[in-house]
C-alpha cells in the first residue's frame, strides 16, 4: 500500500517551489528550466506549481522576491560602509545572481510582472542612492542624473566581464565622482 506523504501547508509547499526555483534558475538558467523539471526539483506534480502560480514568469517574481529578501539583511550590515566599499559589494550581490539579472531584463519586455518588479527594484535603488546623495549634499539640480549614472554603471559591469581589479577602479572611480560631486554642488 503506498504511503500519503504528510500534510503540508500552502506556504510551505510554495516556499520548497520557490527554493527549488532559486537553485535551478541561478545554476542552470530561467529559459534551460522547465516547468516539468522545476516540478521535479520541488518534489511536485508538474499542475501543482500552476496552483500556487499562475505561470513561469510569476514564479520568477518569487524568486527574486525571495532573493532581495535575504540580500537585504545583509545590505544593512555593510550600510554604513563608505560608498567606495559598498558600491563593490552590490557589484558581486548581483553577479551572484548574474543569470536572474540577464533574465530580468530579458523578459521586461515579454512580462507585466517582470516589468512591474523591475520598475519597482529601480525605485527602490534609486531612493536610497538619491537618499545617501541628497544628504551628502549633492544638488537638486543634478541628483537625479547622478543615480542614473550610477545605475548604468552598475548594470554596464554586471554586462561586461571585468576582472576583480577593474570592476573595482570603476566603482573606486564612481565614488570618487559622487564625493567631488558632494565637495562641489552645481
Amino acid at each position: 500500500m503506498a504511503r500519503n506523504k504528510r500534510p503540508q501547508a500552502a506556504d510551505e509547499k510554495r516556499a520548497e517551489i520557490v527554493a527549488a526555483a532559486r537553485r535551478l534558475f541561478i545554476d542552470a538558467g530561467y529559459d534551460a528550466t522547465p516547468m516539468s523539471r522545476l516540478a521535479k526539483e520541488a518534489g511536485v506534480a508538474p499542475n501543482t506549481i500552476y496552483w500556487y502560480f499562475g505561470d513561469k514568469d510569476d514564479v520568477l517574481v518569487a524568486v527574486l522576491e525571495s532573493v532581495m529578501a535575504d540580500v537585504w539583511p545583509q545590505y544593512e550590515q555593510v550600510a554604513t560602509e563608505p560608498i567606495s566599499a559598498r558600491l563593490p559589494w552590490v557589484v558581486r550581490q548581483l553577479r551572484q545572481m548574474s543569470r536572474l539579472v540577464t533574465t530580468v531584463h530579458a523578459r521586461v519586455e515579454h512580462s507585466a510582472a517582470i516589468a512591474e518588479w523591475h520598475h519597482n527594484f529601480h525605485l527602490i535603488t534609486g531612493a536610497l542612492a538619491r537618499h545617501e546623495l541628497e544628504t551628502a549634499g549633492v544638488s537638486t539640480s543634478t541628483v537625479e542624473a547622478e543615480v542614473m549614472i550610477g545605475i548604468f554603471t552598475i548594470e554596464g559591469l554586471l554586462m561586461h566581464d571585468l576582472n576583480e581589479i577593474e570592476q573595482r577602479t570603476i566603482c573606486d572611480t564612481l565614488a570618487a565622482r559622487w564625493t567631488m560631486t558632494q565637495a562641489h554642488p552645481s
